[in-house]
C-alpha cells in the first residue's frame, strides 16, 4: 500500500511541477479509483426545546450496509462514507469489519482524523511507526488519533477454531485546530466499561462513552465529543435513551429485529442496518416484541457537528484541497510528522501472504 500511495503521490508532483495553471485537485479527481475524495461544508445546527418538554427524534433515513471487500483480503459492510451518508459531521466513515487469516491492514498513513476500533470477537493487534504495540480482545476498543501524522498496521489474530474477526471501525473528523496535534493513543478494556440497565433488566447498555440511565462513561477518549453505546434489549423491553441536543446520531444494528421511534411513527430494523436520526429532538426510542424470536442488539452513536469544510482524500482529512495535497507529500518526503515513515516496515505487517 505504501509503494501505491507514494507512485500516486510522485505522479502528482511531477505533472504540477510542469503545469502550474492546473490546480491540485484536477489530478486528485484522477485517482479515484485508489482514493475516495469528498467535499463537504458542514454548518453546526444547535436545537433547543422551549417548553422543556421531551421530544423524540425522528428516523431520517435507515439503509443496509452492503458487505464489500477491504484491504488485503477483510470484508467490511460501510455505511458511513458511502453515497447513502457521506460526511455526517463529525463521523467520516463507519466500517463493520470481518477479517481473518492471511486478511489485515498492512502499513498504511493517517493525517487528520480520529478512529475508534470497537472489536466485537477475536484479536487485533496494531503497531505504529513510534514504536507503539498493542492488542484488543472481545469487548475491548482502541481511540488512535491521527493527528498530523501517523503510520500503521492493524493485523488479526489467527484463531484456534478458525473464526473471524469481527468489529466496528469509526472515523470521526478532528477540529481544524487539532488537524496537525501529536498523535495519541487510548485504550479501553471491556471490564473497565460501565453498564447500566433499564425496564427491569430487559435492556443492558455498555456506556463506552456518555451516559445512559445515571451511568456514566469512565471517561472522554475522542477529542471530538462523542457518545457511543452498546444497547441490548430483551424481547419485550424498551428504551428511551436521551442525547446531547443539536447532536447528529445514528444507530447500527448488530443483531436481532429492532423497532426504532416513537408513537405512530415507528420502523422495524434489522441486522446490518445504519439506522439515521434527524437532528431536532431529544431522546431516541426503540424496542422489541414481546414474541420476538432473538434480542436487539444496536450500536448508538452521537456526536457533535463540526463547522468546518471537510476534504477526504483516502486516509488523509483536511480543511482543504492544498492541504491534502501537502499531507500526501509530506508522507511521500518522510517529514512534517511522517519522519519516521521512512524505510519503516511493521513486524505484523509482516504476516500478510502476498
Amino acid at each position: 500500500m505504501k509503494l501505491l500511495v507514494s507512485f500516486f503521490i510522485a505522479i502528482i508532483a511531477i505533472v504540477l511541477t510542469c503545469n502550474t495553471s492546473t490546480s491540485a485537485s484536477t489530478f486528485f479527481n484522477q485517482f479515484t479509483r485508489y482514493f475516495t475524495s469528498t467535499t463537504t461544508n458542514t454548518t453546526t445546527t444547535t436545537t433547543t426545546n422551549p417548553t422543556n418538554m421531551s421530544v423524540p427524534r425522528a428516523i431520517r433515513q435507515a439503509f443496509l450496509a452492503i458487505e464489500q471487500a477491504e484491504g488485503a483480503g477483510a470484508r467490511v459492510r460501510r455505511s458511513i462514507g458511502t453515497r447513502n451518508l457521506r460526511n455526517f459531521s463529525p463521523f467520516l466513515m463507519l466500517d463493520h469489519f470481518t477479517i481473518g487469516k492471511g486478511a489485515g491492514f498492512p502499513d498504511h498513513p493517517h493525517r487528520g482524523q480520529e478512529t475508534i476500533t470497537y472489536l466485537l470477537s477475536g484479536g487485533v493487534d496494531h503497531e505504529d511507526f513510534a514504536g507503539n504495540r498493542g492488542t484488543i480482545g472481545p469487548g475491548d476498543l482502541q481511540f488512535m488519533t491521527a493527528g498530523r501524522g501517523i503510520m500503521h498496521a492493524e493485523m488479526p489474530h489467527e484463531n484456534p477454531d478458525g473464526s473471524p474477526n469481527v468489529g466496528m471501525q469509526l472515523w470521526v473528523d478532528l477540529p481544524k485546530e487539532l488537524k496537525m496535534c501529536e498523535p495519541r493513543y487510548r485504550d479501553l478494556r471491556a471490564s473497565e466499561i460501565p453498564i447500566a440497565k433499564a425496564d427491569d433488566g430487559r435492556v443492558t447498555v455498555k456506556v463506552i462513552s456518555g451516559q445512559s440511565h445515571g451511568v456514566d462513561s469512565v471517561r472522554d477518549l475522542a477529542y471530538t465529543p462523542v457518545w457511543l453505546l452498546d444497547v441490548t434489549v430483551k424481547p419485550g423491553g424498551r428504551v428511551k435513551q436521551v442525547l446531547p441536543v443539536g447532536w447528529n446520531a445514528f444507530a447500527y444494528t448488530l443483531a436481532g429485529k429492532t423497532i426504532f421511534g416513537s408513537g405512530g411513527e415507528t420502523k422495524t430494523i434489522k441486522e446490518f442496518h445504519n439506522v439515521v436520526f434527524e437532528q431536532q429532538g431529544d431522546f431516541v426510542e426503540a424496542s422489541v416484541p414481546e414474541n420476538a424470536d432473538e434480542e436487539g442488539r444496536f450500536i448508538l452513536v452521537a456526536g457533535q457537528p463540526l463547522d468546518q469544510k471537510v476534504v477526504q482524500y483516502g486516509p488523509f482529512v483536511l480543511n482543504s484541497e492544498q492541504e491534502v495535497y501537502q499531507a500526501m507529500v509530506d508522507f511521500q518526503t518522510a517529514s512534517n510528522g511522517f519522519e519516521k515513515s521512512r524505510n519503516w516496515e511493521s513486524e505484523i505487517g509482516k504476516r500478510m501472504a502476498y
